[in-house]
């Protein structure tokens, strides 16, 4: 999950490194045997924390390659992609990104980290010389041009789920994780866990995430998360012939330690808008019923301008590749037909059927809040889209009951 401003300075980089790191590579497998004590090669995980953009929030996998003969030191990234492409936001939204597999000069990758502020770990894997010749192999072959674009999933193909596949489906043997203790948590579980200094992002996600987000995940599926994926990988091991087993993770290294900056916390977060816009609908609602005695109905134009534009959003993401966004009950507050109520007011029509469509979505989503809150079921909404709805609904019955 790196900028790609970084791309182009690193590219020539990791174009001369494909051309004599690897090809080292396939003459250290001709010349040495694959029992030899002497293996020159190191592999390691490499995981990177939390960083302050929206992209950056989770932390970031690479995996390192150091020969110690020739002396070449490479990290491979899958984190690459272009900012700069039209309709990037969209495409991404839609699950139609594209992500690179990129490589550049360990060093140069740490120093990036470190001037963001970011702590770098190392651990370095217990892999036999054939293994580790495998895995070199194999991403020599993923770094080939027709290979080395991928379209990326937040959840199920990203930058740290790539790392883990090229590292463990080139294994000996399958790789034996440890059983996760406690409650098996949600998509959305484990992403609130990185966005509670980012209320903002964290608003956004939950409501573009839909019901399939809020399924308890599997250990696998976990690892998605660059630090999840580091602590399995810590206690995992590999079941070789017979029955003697051994630890993946040989040794761990801080490569880049940071002092942790303390968030700060802004007063506008989303619930506390959202209370603002309550308190304003109640003092409005006041006014209009008891001092100028008419509808103020260019309020509930906009309003329901915006809900229906945010509605449009949640309908395009019934199209998305991202398989948990798909199936979204908040699409009944945040519905496309509130452009209909929008023209309604423009009519200043009390008598049209939206109003009383509305008060029917609303229905259901508060049944529905209430299966989640009392049961566990259904899906988790974004916080104060209660209180939105309730929003509408003292809007509505103003309008009605006039």
């Amino acid at each position: 999950m790196k900028r790609f401003k970084y791309f182009l300075r690193t590219f020539c980089a990791g174009i001369f490194l494909f051309l004599t790191f690897f090809p080292s590579l396939s003459a250290q497998a001709e010349n040495t045997p694959s029992s030899s004590a002497e293996d020159s090669l190191l592999v390691s995980l490499i995981t990177c924390g939390p960083g302050s953009e929206a992209y950056s929030i989770y932390g970031h996998t690479a995996i390192r390659l150091k020969n110690l003969n020739t002396g070449e030191d490479i990290a491979v990234n899958y984190g690459t992609f272009d900012m700069s492409k039209s309709h990037f936001v969209l495409r991404f939204i839609l699950g139609l990104t594209d992500y690179t597999m990129s490589i550049q000069p360990f060093d140069e990758f740490c120093a990036i980290y470190a001037y963001e502020g970011r702590w770098v770990k190392e651990q370095r894997l217990n892999l036999t010389p054939d293994e580790k010749l495998r895995i070199a192999q194999a991403l020599a072959e993923n770094y080939r041009p027709e290979n080395r674009v991928y379209r990326y999933n937040i959840f199920y193909d990203n930058c740290t789920t790539r790392a883990r596949d090229m590292i463990v489906e080139n294994m000996d043997r399958p790789v034996q994780y440890r059983e996760p203790n406690g409650e098996n948590l949600s998509f959305r579980q484990l992403i609130h866990s990185y966005t509670d200094d980012h209320p903002w992002t964290e608003f956004g996600n939950d409501l573009l995430l839909g019901l399939k987000a809020d399924k308890p995940t599997t250990a696998a599926e976990r690892q998605f998360l660059p630090i999840y994926l580091m602590n399995d990988i810590n206690e995992a091991v590999v079941a070789d012939s017979g029955r003697t087993a051994r630890l993946l993770v040989d040794s761990m290294y801080h490569i880049v330690q940071v002092q942790p900056n303390s968030a700060q916390k802004s007063l506008f977060t989303p619930l506390f808008c959202i209370f603002a816009l309550l308190a304003v609908v109640i003092a409005l609602t006041m006014v209009e019923k008891f001092l100028v005695k008419r509808w103020f109905w260019w309020f509930d134009a906009l309003l329901l301008l915006v809900l229906g534009l945010c509605g449009l959003i949640l309908t395009a993401m019934i199209f998305s590749e991202h398989p948990t966004v798909s199936l979204n009950l908040q699409i009944l507050l945040l519905n496309p037909l509130a452009l209909v109520g929008c023209y309604a007011a423009l009519r200043k029509n009390r008598t049209h059927w939206f109003w009383n469509f509305y008060l029917w979505c609303i229905f259901f989503l508060f049944i529905g809040q209430l299966a989640h809150f009392f049961l566990g079921y259904y899906q988790h909404y974004a916080v104060g889209l209660t209180l939105l709805a309730l929003i509408l609904l003292i809007r509505i019955q103003y309008l009605i009951k006039k």
